[in-house]
């Protein structure tokens, strides 16, 4: 709808229109007192009135729309702040629980790394253990043998001499 405070007032009487340039800035007419009115003077009154209380209902309606649209554009900033404190309390949340979990999962990793390298201390000792007693104890078999061997070695050399020693006689 064209915007009618830009249209001129379409004056109805030329000789009024040299007096009032805008209908909606004219002072109130003057009192009945003042000077006679015809029946056109009193239509004309009330189409200049009709027509001022007209274009400010259209000043209240455009002023209205207008705040609409502030409280539209208030309400839209407000939600998308809101939007971006919950985005950020949710990154938040999320860097937390991040942290925690990395947290409980290195110190799980210790413990297990720490657990691991005990039972490898354990296991070595044990098996250092194992091999030192099979070690001294193959070596105690072997000097047994040894010991056997040269007492078997022995015997038979005293036993080959007394029979050389039977036959050289």
């Amino acid at each position: 709808m064209p915007d009618q405070k830009e249209q001129p007032n379409k004056p109805v009487n030329p000789a009024e229109m040299k007096d009032k340039p805008d209908v909606a800035a004219q002072p109130a007419p003057p009192a009945a007192e003042e000077r006679p009115k015809s029946p056109l003077d009193e239509v004309m009154s009330q189409a200049e009135r009709a027509y001022a209380a007209y274009m400010d209902a259209e000043r209240q309606v455009a002023k209205a729309y207008h705040e609409n649209e502030t409280q539209v554009a208030k309400a839209y900033k407000r939600a998308e702040a809101q939007a971006v404190r919950n985005y950020e309390a949710a990154v938040a949340q999320a860097q937390k629980e991040r942290d925690e979990a990395l947290t409980k999962a290195a110190r799980a990793r210790e413990g297990v790394l720490q657990r691991a390298e005990e039972s490898y201390r354990s296991a070595l000792e044990t098996t250092t253990q194992a091999y030192e007693a099979a070690v001294a104890n193959a070596a105690r078999i072997r000097d047994n043998n040894t010991e056997k061997a040269w007492k078997a070695h022995d015997e038979t050399i005293e036993q080959a001499w007394q029979i050389y020693s039977k036959i050289a006689k």
